[in-house]
């Protein structure tokens, strides 16, 4: 019988709360509480997320953000900023000295990213990893991800886009210089692509969900038992929420 993990299906939710549950989730793994868990989720509203050694003000137009109505939160993991709009997110937890996660930081993220493109095999779409973090289909980025170590447990999580808004997301943006603002929008619709292009349809967020779960349990050779977060793990988030994703002092730290 293969080993059973925690499938967590928890919606839409704002910038905050999903950044304090993916933190909640890491420390009730860590101290043994929960199985590893492989999260689905997306954000209402649409968010930007910035790397935790970024500066916000310097990467994030604070008041297009609020004039759009678009959240934006630092997180735990590094990396870039991100624009999360159109797009299934998936986060997983699991022990450093699980044997199904290299130890070394590369092999890991080869490891993760090759149950997101098995994933994509179930729409039809053949992906590539791409290293560091990177998944490209038909050499154009669909899938950024980021990973953090804590407390002798891994949280990897990353977006697969469902459709993308360029325009958009650099009317959320700062970029360094205005001049260059063009060649960078057109630079990033040819680097850039999508589900809703690949496959010349829409696609909708449970399908893709789907379809990543039998990606995952393919790849780690796992069945991914659909659960919930326990009460504990509820109280960490709220707190977590409350003391670092939704206060300024953490999201203005740099």
């Amino acid at each position: 019988m293969s080993e059973q993990w925690r499938l967590l299906l928890t919606g839409g939710n704002t910038a905050s709360v999903n950044m304090a549950v993916d933190r909640a989730i890491l420390v009730a793994h860590s101290e043994g509480k929960v199985p590893p868990t492989v999260r689905f989720y997306n954000w209402v509203p649409p968010a930007i997320s910035i790397g935790y050694f970024q500066s916000l003000t310097e990467e994030v137009d604070i008041n297009a953000c609020k004039k759009l109505g678009v959240d934006y939160v630092r997180r735990i993991t590094g990396g870039g900023a991100v624009f999360h709009d159109k797009e299934l997110t998936y986060s997983i937890v699991i022990s450093e000295t699980h044997s199904s996660i290299p130890k070394n930081i590369l092999k890991s993220y080869a490891r993760i990213c090759n149950a997101l493109i098995r994933g994509l095999q179930e729409l039809g779409i053949r992906g590539t990893y791409a290293p560091i973090n990177d998944i490209v289909v038909d050499g154009k980025k669909i899938s950024g991800n980021a990973q953090t170590r804590k407390i002798n447990t891994v949280l990897q999580h990353g977006t697969i886009l469902l459709d993308v808004d360029v325009d958009k997301m650099f009317s959320l943006l700062k970029v360094p210089n205005e001049k260059i603002k063009d060649k960078m929008i057109t630079d990033v619709k040819q680097r850039v692509t999508s589900l809703h292009h690949v496959l010349d349809t829409s696609i909708g967020f449970d399908q893709v969900a789907a379809a990543m779960k039998t990606g995952f349990e393919d790849e780690f050779r796992v069945t991914l038992v659909e659960g919930t977060l326990t009460d504990e793990e509820i109280i960490h988030a709220k707190r977590f929420e409350k003391e670092y994703f939704s206060s300024f002092q953490w999201n203005h730290r740099r």
